[in-house]
């Protein structure tokens, strides 16, 4: 039986990642203004109460508690300077998690440095490889069975991203972009661009998540599948539009109206599900199990 993420996809299996965490984390006391990577030292038996409670709910993918945690990111927090202790540690805790549950894969999660690139910033593509590097190396050496670069926005970012990350590791690498202005990121990229400029440079899956709506979501997917470019579809949506309640974003979408869509993101071509932002586990729960069975073809290869 395939075990590793880009074997089990090539034998058609469908992949089912956890969701939320900060939403999460608030629901189980965590302050606003606390950035959930201070959970992986200031709260670790959280942080593995929720990836239990995702797996618990059939998730066969959780992510690293590491969103925030590159170097660049962590400069102005609580943990500066211990970017790989920190990103090693949440390893750590999802490999403990996720210990009596075969069949389980850790998953790097790597997210935008907050930071724009040059021209528009201060950040320039040799400091952003140099810290993706970093805190891939620290993933792939404790133990992640894959690697995530998710809620992208920028290509010249990622790409430099991905550049780093391969200096670093061999492991399997996805990335997801956020199309929060509905079909195309914040920097105008479309999904179309996102693909031709992602797919030559050897990922195992290529994806959306967080984004705005769940019917915006579906665009994404039927733009993405309709290429048939023959890799992996990674999907994971926010549980809808998000409410302001003083500080705190409500996500008031059901799990069954995940599931609704979640079926819907599979039909089109997605081979990878899971949920972003309000994302609990019941609604992976419910996601998962109104997920058809059966193994799929990755559209476009033969």
């Amino acid at each position: 039986m395939a075990t590793g993420f880009v074997e089990r996809l090539k034998a058609g299996e469908i992949l089912f990642a956890d969701g939320a965490t900060a939403t999460n984390y608030q629901r189980m006391g965590m302050a606003i203004g606390v950035a959930p990577e201070e959970w992986v030292f200031d709260e670790p038996e959280k942080v593995v109460s929720l990836h239990k409670a995702f797996i618990g709910a059939g998730a066969n993918i959780i992510l690293t508690d590491t969103f925030g945690g590159s170097s660049l990111r962590l400069r102005e927090s609580p943990y500066a300077g211990r970017a790989t202790e920190l990103n090693r540690r949440a390893v750590e805790l999802a490999r403990k998690a996720a210990l009596d549950h075969e069949g389980v894969l850790v998953a790097g999660s790597m997210g935008p440095t907050g930071m724009l690139m040059d021209p528009l910033g201060d950040l320039t593509a040799a400091a952003a490889a140099d810290a993706y590097r970093e805190q891939g190396a620290a993933l792939s050496g404790a133990g992640a069975d894959l690697l995530l670069l998710e809620t992208f926005f920028a290509l010249d970012e990622a790409l430099a991203a991905i550049e780093g990350i391969r200096r670093a590791s061999a492991l399997p690498l996805v990335v997801s972009f956020s199309f929060d202005q509905g079909t195309r990121t914040m920097m105008g990229l479309s999904p179309t661009k996102m693909m031709e400029a992602i797919r030559p440079l050897g990922v195992a899956a290529i994806g959306a998540n967080c984004g705005r709506s769940l019917a915006d979501m579906e665009r994404v997917v039927g733009e993405l599948a309709g290429l048939n470019a023959g890799i992996p579809l990674w999907i994971k949506p926010n549980a809808g539009l998000p409410r302001m309640v003083g500080d705190v974003a409500r996500y008031d979408t059901g799990p069954d109206e995940m599931a609704e869509y979640a079926t819907r993101f599979l039909d089109a071509g997605a081979r990878i599900i899971g949920g972003c932002c309000g994302t609990s586990p019941e609604h992976t729960r419910c996601m998962i199990a109104a997920a058809p069975g059966g193994r799929l073809r990755v559209r476009g290869q033969d």
